[in-house]
């Protein structure tokens, strides 16, 4: 167990204005709580807190940061409070101590509910203060290579969360040594076989390949010399994990795998990397395709260098990066090394500072944001494993701005990346000059332009085609928000109508007054839970104007003028034949006027103002005479008045809208229908049908055979035509097919 003079050597070696008085005390203070406490391995305990700060030592640290490794546990496990932390080591370093606390008690492993809320939670700790997070990687590091003392069935559950929470997020703040390393050995523990088999085969070809990187490192060095340029060349092998993840995605076999060798020259600076590259590149061959400039093009974790692979030695792939030591520095420990550059002196003890304007610090405020965004804790968690795990492609704007993205975005990634504004009237986008689909996926290098409307606002569709977090929050807020202006027009309209039948006085000052009776926030809440089928339009008349009576009766029969239909139980309610003058000479509006009512509710569509849908076994086609059922929590349903479903409703007359067909002439728009079907059982009878239902312009959404015979077949058809008239052209030239016995409307 390391010593504490050891332990502030270590730290005085690289900043010797270190408080030397606050890492003894932390030392002292942190072995005597602990005692005589153990860990699974039969160690003390005090030796895990002191191996966490050695870790945090090699990223070179602040003292403050390696105070807080030595005391990470004091809380959580001894009897040390808050209070006395504070009082012993201030209060920056005890809000830091009891912020991991809080970190160790999540469980993100969990349900996936609960998983989500916690995964919340520890990024909200760790942004107010990133140090947070790199004593939590370090304390997890630590307990990931003791892990074999843990029980059984505790390995796995701690391997998969470091695997899909813990390595991500080291590797998202530019970590990468430390992400291998959690990665490797939460991969022997989750898969041995594949990690034993993978390491098998590096053996043996570390074996056959026994001189080939010390045959490399001496011919590059060698080369580099030649041209006058000072360079530290080193190579390594790739991690199991790390060849794993290419044979799977790549979907190749160890054999075929052309880089398990990988080299790195470290020089001065950015202007000798690129003289290096061109030193390369004229002496051995490379290999198309495999060049990447993260110099000019730094990834979001601030990862810098040259990627480049050639043909080198003995006909070997070669993979090279090319770095400057500060890039080398940032490329081993990410957002830890960011303030050692800062200006050309050592800042450790401002690291929290100065850590806020790396990209990769960036990354986890932009990601915390999007807490605020309403969603629910399983998307947030969802949406940010996705960014968590994809690699990047850089992309541009036409004005030449840079937009990061993960592998596999798409345009519509692109236009949120943006700006919000931008993705929520994004309707098309040329990407380098060409016009392409929405779904296309962007390339390196792509500059994509967005075609923007002022009209368009994102379908939900566009949510499944979405890679990054934001883009898909937009969409999903876009999207609820456009929802509920639909219902709350549609809940205008039936309060309105309602109010104008019971010749009662209407104002929101009225809602306004009764919204706690009805548990609701604001008068839009009010009116789109009265769209949506939650609250009845009656409750909402009863309780501005207590005094109202329902008196409406039953009609004994049906009204005489024609458009006016009866139903048994109907209690008065009227329904509209399509738009017309009726047969008396008085318009439908001098009707209206003279039976006190107001208009009926139009209804163009699925595309129209107000949410509604249609009957789900036959559907409504305008012609037909139509009523709208509200059903709670989906809005309005059309059924044509012949419908039998509608018998389930007769008691329940608060829920029956008067609706009319309102078609606009300029925008046709296609309804469903469905067709009972029988025809003879020989080739060709499908696709006559088919061909009548295409030569009349109707277009076939499904085919079901419902009854097979050794003479005859019986199928339903689902249909879109544009109108009544339009269904029955297409309903009597298919029954004057000769191998069609009869042709039926189905009416759900």
């Amino acid at each position: 167990m390391m010593r504490q003079y050891e332990l502030v050597e270590r730290v005085t070696r690289y900043n010797p204005e270190a408080d030397e008085a606050l890492l003894n005390k932390a030392y002292v203070y942190a072995m005597q709580k602990h005692g005589s406490q153990m860990r699974a391995s039969g160690d003390p305990y005090f030796s895990h807190p002191l191996e966490v700060a050695a870790i945090l030592t090699d990223l070179r640290l602040d003292d403050a940061t390696i105070a807080v490794a030595l005391l990470h546990d004091t809380i959580e496990d001894t009897d040390a409070t808050r209070a006395e932390i504070d009082s012993l080591f201030g209060e920056e370093i005890g809000k830091l101590v009891e912020g991991l606390t809080k970190i160790k008690r999540l469980d993100l492993v969990s349900q996936k509910a609960k998983q989500a809320e916690n995964f919340r939670k520890l990024l909200l700790a760790i942004a107010d203060d990133v140090r947070v997070l790199l004593v939590k990687l370090a304390d997890r590091l630590h307990n990931m290579r003791t892990l074999q003392h843990m029980p059984q069935h505790k390995r796995g559950r701690i391997a998969e969360e470091t695997m899909e929470i813990y390595a991500p997020l080291a590797g998202r703040m530019g970590m990468h040594d430390m992400r291998e390393e959690l990665e490797d050995i939460s991969f022997h523990i989750l898969n041995p076989e594949a990690y034993e088999t993978i390491t098998d085969r590096l053996a043996d070809l570390r074996e056959k390949n026994r001189d080939l990187i010390a045959d490399i490192e001496t011919t590059l060095t060698e080369r580099l010399s030649e041209r006058g340029m000072a360079a530290e060349v080193t190579g390594r092998e790739k991690r199991p994990y790390s060849i794993f993840r290419k044979m799977q995605r790549k979907a190749i076999g160890f054999e075929q795998l052309s880089d398990i060798y990988g080299f790195r020259v470290t020089v001065g600076t950015v202007e000798a990397c690129y003289r290096v590259l061109g030193v390369i590149h004229t002496t051995w061959p490379t290999v198309p395709g495999r060049f990447k400039d993260y110099i000019s093009t730094p990834k979001q974790n601030d990862y810098k260098s040259i990627h480049t692979t050639i043909v080198g030695p003995s006909r070997q792939r070669v993979e090279l990066q090319i770095r400057t030591i500060s890039m080398d520095r940032v490329a081993e420990y990410g957002i830890a090394a960011h303030a050692l550059y800062k200006d050309g002196e050592f800042g450790g003890r401002n690291i929290a500072r100065h850590t806020e304007d790396c990209r990769a610090f960036e990354w986890l405020r932009r990601t915390t944001e999007l807490l605020a965004q309403g969603d629910t804790p399983e998307e947030f968690l969802e949406n940010t494993k996705l960014e968590l795990f994809h690699d990047q492609v850089f992309c541009f704007t036409p004005k030449g701005r840079l937009i990061a993205l993960p592998r596999g975005a798409t345009p519509i990634d692109f236009a949120y990346a943006v700006h919000t504004g931008i993705g929520n009237t994004c309707v098309g986008c040329k990407i380098n000059g060409k016009i392409m689909p929405l779904v296309t996926e962007l390339h390196n290098g792509d500059e994509v332009e967005i075609i923007r409307s002022p009209a368009q606002t994102p379908p939900p569709a566009w949510e499944a085609i979405a890679v990054t977090g934001k883009a898909r929050a937009a969409i999903r807020r876009a999207t609820r928000e456009s929802v509920r202006k639909q219902y709350g027009a549609l809940g205008e309209h039936i309060l309105m109508r309602a109010f104008a039948r019971a010749d009662k006085a209407f104002s929101e000052d009225l809602l306004e007054a009764v919204l706690g009776r009805h548990h609701q926030s604001s008068v839009a809440d009010l009116m789109a839970a009265v769209g949506r089928g939650d609250l009845s339009a009656q409750a909402v008349l009863k309780s501005t104007h207590p005094d109202y009576q329902d008196e409406r009766v039953a009609i004994s029969g049906p009204p005489m003028e024609e458009g006016w239909f009866g139903l048994k139980q109907g209690h008065g309610l009227k329904f509209r034949i399509p738009p017309g003058d009726l047969e008396d000479g008085k318009s439908r509006s001098d009707h209206e006027t003279d039976l006190g009512e107001g208009p009926a509710l139009p209804i163009r569509g699925l595309s129209g103002d107000i949410p509604v849908s249609f009957a789900p076994d036959g559907g409504a086609v305008p012609g037909d005479r139509i009523v709208g059922i509200l059903i709670p929590s989906d809005g309005l349903t059309i059924y044509p008045i012949q419908s039998p479903s509608l018998k389930e409703f007769d008691d329940q007359t608060e829920r029956w809208v008067d609706v009319r067909w309102d078609i606009d002439i300029n925008n046709p728009e296609r309804f469903p229908a469905r067709l009972d079907i029988s025809a003879a059982n020989e080739p060709g009878s499908l696709a006559a049908i088919a061909q009548v239902i295409g030569e009349n312009s109707g277009n076939i959404d499904n085919v079901k055979m419902v009854q097979r015979a050794s003479d005859f077949h019986q199928m339903i058809i689902d249909l879109e035509v544009w109108d009544l008239k339009h269904l029955n052209r297409i309903i009597n030239q298919l029954r004057s097919k000769p191998n069609v016995s009869s042709v039926n409307r189905v009416n759900g």
